[in-house]
């Protein structure tokens, strides 16, 4: 089979005073993510979807939150390691479409500096990589602003 999908999806409380990385970027504001890693979500469900691809499993089974290790890891290692996987398996990356869920801050503005971190990060062109926001409409824990959530799609070819 020349192709393979993988789909990812994550999400992470909310709390004042953490930093909030996503995407690989540090972003300034009043609350950020909690979590054992960075708890950059962004980069966490694009592992995810990258190791679905190819049916290894979860980022929790490769880096696991009992692991002192990792805490506090910069996710971008994560994403790193776990592209090594998929390259020394054979694969490369066709494309990665992502939505990240989240009522504030606004994302808008730093979608081209994730886009350019997570391409140079994979090794890809930038047009191979998808970064979108979307707010919950004020529902939910995400439209609570106690969390955010985010989403990833990959496509897994074989080099030519």
């Amino acid at each position: 089979m020349p192709f393979r999908i993988g789909y990812g999806y994550d999400v992470h409380q909310l709390a004042p005073g953490e930093e909030f990385w996503l995407g690989g970027i540090k972003i300034e504001h009043s609350h950020g993510a909690v979590g054992h890693s960075d708890a950059d979500v962004l980069l966490h469900v694009i592992c995810d979807a990258l190791l679905g691809a190819l049916a290894l499993r979860d980022i929790g089974y490769h880096f696991p939150d009992t692991d002192p290790q990792y805490k506090g890891i910069d996710s971008k290692k994560l994403l790193q390691h776990t592209y090594d996987l998929i390259t020394d398996a054979g694969w490369e990356l066709g494309n990665l479409d992502s939505t990240i869920c989240l009522q504030e801050p606004k994302i808008s503005p730093h979608v081209e500096t994730m886009r350019t971190c997570i391409s140079g990060l994979l090794g890809v062109e930038l047009d191979q990589v998808s970064v979108k926001a979307t707010t919950t409409e004020q529902l939910g824990f995400v439209g609570e602003k106690l969390g955010i959530s985010a989403h990833a799609v990959v496509l897994l070819q074989r080099p030519e």
